[in-house]
Formats: C-alpha cells, structure tokens, sequence
C-alpha cells in the first residue's frame, strides 16, 4: 500500500507541478521566467530522439530526457504511470465515463505505425513529433483553448460580482489582484487552430469510452517508444501470466494484460495489481532471467515500412504555398528557417509569453510542415523591443535565448511602405505615427519633408517616410499602430538574411535612403 500510495502521490505531485509551471509560463511583470512548463518537454525521450534525428545533433537542454530514458531502461516505463500529466488527467476522469466495447481496429501495431514514421521523418528532416506528444498537447490545448477561456470566465464573473457588492465591491479588489498576479493570463487572446487543439485533446478525452488508458495503449508515440525500451528492464512484474484461480488483474490493469500474457512493453508500473491482489502474489523486482511476456522485437516489415512512410510523410508535409514566404515573420533570433523548423516542438510556449500579442500558431503560412509554429502576425501585435521571453521559455533552443542587447538587433523582416495606401503617399496628408513608434533609438523609420501640391493644386509641405534598412529590424510596430484600418500603409516583409544587424551601421545611422526603401518589394 506504501508504494501505490507514493504512485498515486507522483503522480498528483506532477500534474500540481505541471498547472504551476504553466501558469507561471506568462509575463508576470518579470523581465525573466525562471520556472516554466518547458521543464517537461525537456525530459520527453520523444523530444530528445526526434530532435538528435532532425538536428544530427544533440543538446544539453535535453539531458533530463536523457536521464529519463536511461531511467526506463532500468526501471521500466515509469514515466506513464507516475510523471505523466495527461495520463494522470485520464485517471482521474475514467472512472466518470461508461465503458463501450474497444475499437478493434487501435490495437495491434497501430502505435508503432505512428511512431515509426514519425522518427523516419525526422530523420528526413522534417520533425513533426511535436503534432502526437502528449505533452505538447496538452500545452497547445491549455494555451490556445481552456487557459483563455478560463480567464475570461474569471474576468467576467467577477465583474458580475462587483455590480453586486456595489459600492463595498473595494473589498474584493485584493482578492482580484492576487488571481490577476498570479494565475490569470496576462492579456485576452483568441487563438488560430483554438478548437482544432482542444478537439484533439477531447478525442483522447472520449477514447477512454473504450477502454482505460486507451490512448496511452494504443496511440500514444511517447509511450510506444518508453515501452520499446521499457521492454528491456530488468524490472519485472511476477507473475507475467493471470492466475488460473483469480484473474482480476486483467480488469484492474489499465494497460499490460491482452488476454492471458502481460505485455512488458505496455506495463506502465502503476502498480494497481500490486496493491490489489488478496493473495499477495504480485511483486515487481530485478529478476533479469524471468520470462515476463514477449519482448519487443523490430520487425523487418515496420522498420521498412516506417522508413518509407516517414519518407513519403516528410515529403508531404514539406509542400509549402508559393504566397506563403513573403509574410514568413518567425521570432527574433531564428536566422535558418530549415533549422528552426527541425527543433521547434510545436508546444506554443513561446506564444503564451508573447508580451504584445505577436505570435501567433502557424495555419497556413509555413505550410503542412509548420503547422502551430510560432508565426509573426504584426498588424495583430508586435514584437517589444526589449523583450527577450520566447527565447527563455523555448524548450529545444528553436527560439535562442539571446542578451537583451542582441535580441534588439536581431532582424524579423523589413518594414516596407504601400505607396497606394500610406497617408501621405496616397492622400497627400501628413502622417508621422510609426516613425514615433518606432522603438530602435537611431529610429529606422524617418521622414524628408518636401514640397508638394495637393488635390486641390494648394501648395504644401509634407513630411514623406521612408525605410533605413541597415537599422530596421522588423518588430512590426510600425503596421501595429498604422491608423488605416484593414491593411496597413506600411508591412513587415521576410528577407533572407535574417542575422543580426551590424553594429556599426547602427551607431552611425546611416542611410539617407528612400532610394532603398524599394528593395523588398510588396
């Protein structure tokens, strides 16, 4: 009873610990985030094999995954029944769900069709096993879909409640600031891809209908690879098979027992026969010559076929919209889209701690493979000129972390003025607002101020804006707080080169140029 209870405690111990890192993921008037929800992503094997495929390389920041996985190897996989948060969720909600008869079609080799394309893919280069990690899941579907509309059910019922305290509605201001500090979202946003993100994580929701853990049996790409090296454990469950006289294991088991064998590969040591069984027969200890069910063995047939899935895959998802790379904006310090796009695990961290709203989760815009990607949306929101905080909560280093100093350097796009639609191009009236927005001290966007006649042949003079692109960094201010509404007179376009600007062309401001203002064109 000792050690299911201490299951039972991890496990509650975790999903806490989950909730307050990703609610503590958010600007929380901090310039720094040193506590955020990436610690989990930087512990999923899943992450750190998909990312050392894609990259050939590897990175510290995943050596918890590392730890985690060497873990399994001895222990067996742990990681589904004492640290994982959403399979404690499904715990906690299976028992309120009827069961139905299983979908026979989930069982079988279904999940290592899944994760076997998955790896050949990121072996192409193309890494998309941030789409089926649970983890990252359950960030976009917190993020995009329930952590704003939990804030917003706050916000509103507690307006509620100061309409009815009325003048004594002081006394709750306190109560209020503390939920604001501490667990609401910083600002009210509606997200792309909000109820495709939340419809996924209700799919998982309703496969419980079926049967227990059903996702983590027969989907779930993180646990199929936990359970593939799991299967190697010296940790073993006594006795692998049902007793003849009892045979309760086979229901109280969320995941190991098909029919009579245990499956090594599937025990997620949650240890609920263990402290269930009346005649104490269950035990889990090293025994390394016990035979404890079939060990997983790679077929030929899925190893060729997952190859060659993941092949076909990588080349599906790489189609791209032509339209698309024009207005392509990742976040500051992303210099190589091939290379960000190969670590990014899609779990929308950076988005949450957008302090002006910027980004966005990819639709269209990067194509199948950038899929809920962080994209730059500038007329929604822009990218603050001190602010360095996706780059501190990225778990793969996607986004880098960069000094404040670099980071304000760090080219986004160019600005790049409609002459058919800025004010004083198009209608002759003087307008100055992005130039006095324009955060970059030497200023990037300035204004030449000439003689012109207006519609009505008066002559006047007005103030013409144009581009310094040698300083012009791309945070996208300038189409923020354009007046006009719909398109704005001036947009942020992607370039090429995408490093940082040079020092000294700052420092001397130079660039008397609206004769370059025309090199990226619209």
């Amino acid at each position: 009873m000792k050690k299911i209870r201490a299951a039972r405690l991890s496990q509650w111990f975790f999903l806490l610990l989950f909730l307050l890192l990703f609610t503590q993921t958010e600007y929380r008037g901090s310039d720094e985030i040193f506590l955020a929800v990436n610690s989990f992503l930087r512990a999923d094997p899943l992450v750190l094999i998909s990312y050392v495929l894609a990259t050939k390389t590897f990175t510290w920041l995943l050596l918890p995954a590392l730890f985690v996985l060497v873990s399994t190897l001895l222990l067996g996989r742990f990681f589904c029944g004492w640290l994982c948060p959403l399979g404690t969720i499904l715990d906690l909600i299976t028992p309120l769900i009827k069961k139905t008869t299983p979908l026979p079609f989930l069982k079988g080799n279904l999940k290592y069709w899944l994760l076997f394309p998955l790896l050949a893919a990121a072996l192409f280069n193309v890494n998309l096993a941030g789409l089926l990690d649970p983890i990252s899941i359950l960030i976009r579907a917190g993020t995009f879909f329930f952590y704003p509309l939990f804030g917003n059910a706050i916000k509103q019922g507690w307006a509620g409640l100061y309409n009815l305290m009325g003048d004594s509605r002081d006394y709750l201001a306190p109560g209020y600031a503390l939920l604001r500090d501490y667990l609401l979202p910083f600002r009210d946003t509606f997200y792309p891809l909000a109820f495709l993100s939340a419809l996924i994580f209700f799919l998982i929701i309703l496969l419980e209908r079926y049967e227990r853990r059903n996702w983590c049996r027969n989907l779930c790409p993180l646990g199929t690879l936990l359970g593939i090296a799991g299967s190697f454990s010296l940790f073993k469950r006594l006795p692998a098979c049902l007793c003849e006289d009892c045979r309760a294991c086979a229901t109280l088991c969320p995941t190991s027992f098909d029919q009579e064998l245990m499956q090594e590969a599937a025990c997620i040591r949650c240890l609920t026969c263990f402290s269930s069984c009346r005649r104490k027969r269950v035990a889990f200890s090293l025994a390394p010559s016990a035979n404890t069910g079939p060990r997983y063995f790679l077929e030929r047939r899925l190893l060729i076929g997952g190859l060659v899935s993941g092949f076909f895959l990588s080349g599906f998802f790489r189609f791209r919209f032509p339209w698309a790379n024009e207005r392509l904006l990742r976040p500051p310090g992303v210099t190589d889209e091939k290379v960000f796009l190969e670590k990014c695990v899609r779990c929308g961290e950076c988005i949450k701690v957008c302090l002006r709203s910027a980004l966005y989760p990819a639709v269209h815009q990067a194509g199948l493979e950038g899929l809920y990607t962080p994209v730059l949306i500038p007329r929604l929101g822009y990218c603050e000129y001190n602010c360095t905080l996706c780059g501190q909560v990225c778990p793969t280093s996607a986004i880098p972390r960069l000094p404040t100093r670099e980071k304000r350097r760090a080219v986004i796009g160019k600005a790049v003025f409609d002459k058919n639609h800025c004010l004083p191009f198009a209608r002759k009236i003087n307008c100055i607002v992005c130039e006095e927005h324009c955060p970059i001290p030497q200023k990037a966007i300035r204004s030449e101020v000439l003689e012109e006649t207006d519609m009505t042949g008066k002559k006047l003079l007005l103030k013409k804006p144009y581009v310094v692109n040698e300083l012009c960094n791309g945070c996208g201010i300038c189409e923020n707080v354009c007046p006009l509404e719909g398109k704005a007179g001036i947009e942020v376009f992607a370039v090429t080169d995408r490093t940082a600007l040079p020092e000294p062309a700052r420092a001397a401001g130079k660039s008397a140029a609206p004769a370059g203002q025309p090199t990226y064109p619209y």
